[in-house]
C-alpha cells in the first residue's frame, strides 16, 4: 500500500514518543501465558477477513471512545497492530496521551504476523 508523505512523516515523529515491539516477540508472551491486552485496531471488515489469534477488536474510529469500559486499568500491558504498523503507532501514541502507561505498537502488523506464519483466526458469519 501507498502511503501519503505527511502520514509517514507523522508516523515517524510518533514513534519516538510509543514503544514498539516485534510479532516474535508477542507470539513468545502469549505462549508463555503472558495476561495483556491484544488489540487490532484495523477497520472492521479488515478485522474479519482474518485477524491475530486471541486479538480483540477495538477499531481505530472507536479505539480513545471505547478503551476505558475494555481496558479500565491504565497500568496494564497492552499491544495494539494494524495492517503494517502505521495506524497502531498513532494509536498508541492516543492511549498514551489518555494516560495508559503500558502500550506498544507491534512492527508491521497483521502483515508481519501472517508472514511469520502466527495462528490466525476468522470470525463466523452471523
Amino acid at each position: 500500500m501507498h502511503h501519503n508523505p505527511g502520514f509517514l512523516k507523522l508516523v515517524e515523529q510518533v514513534k519516538e514518543r510509543i514503544k514498539e515491539c516485534t510479532a516474535e516477540e508477542v507470539q513468545v508472551r502469549i505462549a508463555q501465558g503472558e495476561k495483556f491486552y491484544f488489540i487490532d485496531v484495523r477497520e472492521d471488515h479488515e478485522y474479519w477477513i482474518d485477524h491475530a489469534a486471541g486479538a480483540r477488536h477495538l477499531g481505530k474510529g472507536i479505539l480513545e471512545r471505547d478503551i476505558e469500559s475494555v481496558v479500565p486499568d491504565r497500568n496494564v500491558s497492552i499491544v495494539l497492530y494494524c495492517g503494517g504498523g502505521y495506524r497502531s503507532v498513532l494509536a498508541a501514541d492516543a492511549l498514551q496521551q489518555m494516560g495508559y502507561r503500558n502500550v506498544a505498537s507491534m512492527k508491521g502488523g497483521i502483515k508481519a504476523w501472517r508472514d511469520a506464519a502466527f495462528p490466525l483466526e476468522k470470525d463466523k458469519a452471523i
